[in-house]
Parts: structure tokens; sequence; C-alpha cells
């Protein structure tokens, strides 16, 4: 197994390095009969773009989509869906000084450890750049659960340690930080703004809303829809912790006040985050998740080479000063992704039980 695909009925392969000719996914068990174009799934692709904003890189890759197969006249055919994304912005002369050098905080050491192939271009199969295939494929999902009635909504919850206090669907497109407290944003703004003239970066926390999600949707014991969600964020390689409803404020409470009452309109709180006993409870979804912070800064870290020798190092380029807000459909794509594979799990369910 090469650990390049999620999913048991819809499932995502990717493929692709940063600096390779192109990035692509394989989309496996999409229903016949959807509508879907290339404009469908190339809204997406342009939200995670790089190029935009003070946060991001200035690397300026187009992001356009083709669709090679499983598309006719318009609609899904039900056979695999093939997206391919060109990269026409590499430019990996600018990796020559870290070719036998490994980058903290990067994949460079553990990949070189598993493979023994240190491709030094942008991080190659550990870079970012993957998740442009993640974002396109859960355009494809969110297709899916979009005609069931589940809608996501995704905004920036936390940065450089500045915390939006009111939540406004309104503010969220109103700020390319995609924070739902304007006041909040401008903080943020300025905070990237040292990250960056200081030459570091920042992370932050998303946070993600699912509405409309029906109960039901889950599997017992180790195919719970929570413990699926988490190991689809967690495999965003930014993310390092991911909460559920209450989350680790859980562990402070008590359980007459973690306990979500329920009346015959339904429950009255939601500490539970919408998903009970690994499945869902038809109450909203709420995930967050903690983002690390870009680890390519132009401060001196200190590392090793791959002759294990200690060297000194400053990276230098076009670098993200924080994953935030770009990797707010890539978490998008993953919880569309894994709501895809368990609506079609239940309906299978549902046939085979009547």
């Amino acid at each position: 197994m090469s650990g390049s695909s999620i999913g048991v009925l819809f499932r995502v392969t990717t493929w692709g390095e940063s600096h390779g000719r192109a990035i692509g996914v394989v989309i496996e068990g999409c229903p016949p009969r959807i509508s879907l174009s290339e404009s469908d799934i190339q809204e997406g692709l342009d939200r995670r773009r790089p190029g935009q904003g003070l946060s991001v890189s200035p690397r300026r890759e187009e992001d356009v989509v083709q669709i090679l197969s499983g598309i006719f006249e318009g609609k899904t055919t039900g056979t695999p869906i093939s997206l391919i994304i060109k990269n026409r912005d590499a430019r990996s002369e600018a990796y020559d000084e870290v070719r036998d050098v490994f980058r903290p905080g990067h994949g460079d050491f553990t990949y070189y450890h598993k493979y023994g192939v240190r491709d030094h271009r942008g991080g190659g199969r550990a870079s970012g750049r993957e998740t442009v295939a993640r974002v396109a494929a859960g355009a494809i999902a969110g297709r899916i659960i979009g005609r069931e009635g589940i809608y996501i909504t995704a905004y920036t919850k936390e940065l450089g340690g500045i915390v939006a206090e009111r939540i406004s669907y309104e503010d969220i497109d109103e700020n390319y930080i995609r924070c739902p407290d304007s006041n909040a944003a401008l903080k943020m703004e300025g905070r990237l703004e040292e990250a960056k003239n200081s030459g570091d970066s920042i992370g932050g926390v998303v946070e993600i809303l699912v509405r409309g999600c029906p109960s039901g949707l889950g599997e017992p014991v180790f195919d719970k829809i929570d413990a699926d969600l988490a190991k689809a964020l967690v495999s965003i390689g930014t993310v390092k912790g991911v909460e559920i409803g209450a989350g680790f404020q859980a562990a402070r409470m008590s359980g007459s006040e973690c306990n979500d009452p329920i009346t015959p309109d339904g429950f009255l709180t939601n500490n539970a985050g919408g998903i009970l006993a690994g499945i869902t409870n038809g109450d909203e979804i709420v995930i967050r998740v903690a983002c690390k912070p870009i680890s390519s800064v132009e401060k001196e870290q200190r590392t090793v080479d791959v002759y294990g020798k200690p060297v000194s190092i400053s990276i230098k380029g076009r670098h993200d000063v924080s994953v935030i807000p770009r990797i707010i459909p890539v978490c998008e794509a993953m919880v569309s992704i894994v709501l895809a594979d368990h609506l079609l799990r239940q309906k299978v369910l549902q046939v085979t039980t009547k």
C-alpha cells in the first residue's frame, strides 16, 4: 500500500510532486448522472491557489484543472474520474542549496529514511502542493453531499494567537484571511506582517461546520465517522491536532455538563459536535484543527545534512508565512470526501436491510 488513497466506496487517490510535471487525482465510486464540469471544480482550486494575499507564497500557479475521464456530456458516468493540474511555475533551481540538507520541520528527514531518496525540489510528495488534488476531489464529493442538503463552512478561528471572538458568516468572505470576526481579521493581518518582516511563520486554528448532515452516518468501532474525519484531516501535512465538539474542554467538564440533553425538538447543547458513538446524530458537526507554522523560515536554524554533519540553514525563496487561509478549502475537501464515502456506505446499508 502506498498510503496515497482514502475512502471505501468513494475512493480518492492522489499523485504527483511539488515540482513534477503535474498533480493529479483519480476518484472511484462517484455515482453516475451527477452534473459536473471543470468550472465546478475550479472554484475550490482558485481559493487554494498560491500567489494571493500577504500570508502566501508568490509562486504563480494557475491551477487549471482538466477532466481526463469519467464525464460524458456534462455528467458523471459512474466510472473512475481522472483529473490533472499541471505545474507551470516550479523553479527547482531555488532548492539547489538544500539538495543535501534536511530542512527542520519538513518531511525531508523522514522521507529520506523511509525511501532512501532525497527529492529536494520543494519537498516532493511531502509538499503542501499535493493538496491541490485533494481540493479537486473534494469538489466532486461536495456535489454528492450537496444533493442531500449537506453543506460545509470553514473559517479561520485563530491565527498567531489572535482568536475570533464572534462568528459572522457574512464577514468570512470580506477578508482574505477568511475570518468571521472583522476586528480579529485586522489584528491577524498585522500579526502576519510581523511574522513576515521577522523572517518567521505562524500557525492557527481552522473551524469547520457541517450543516444538514442526517443522523446515522458512521460505522461502529474502527470506522467511526469522527475517527475517519480525524484521520482525513491529520493527513493534511500542517495539521497537528483535531477537536470535535467540546474537544479537549470536555476533559474539564463533569458528565452532567458535557452530556447534551435530548428533547422532542432535538439536542439542547452540542458538546458532542454532532457525533455520538462514532455516528452522526443529526446536529451540526463542529470540528477544529490546529495547523502548525510553515516550516520554511528565513531565521537561521540548526540541522544536519545527508551525511550526518551539523549545518546551519536559512531558507530563502517563495514560501507562505502561514498555511491560513489556503488550507481552509483543503479542510473542507477532506471533510467532504469522508462524508461522501459514509453517505454512500449508509445508502448501501439501507438497501441491503430492506
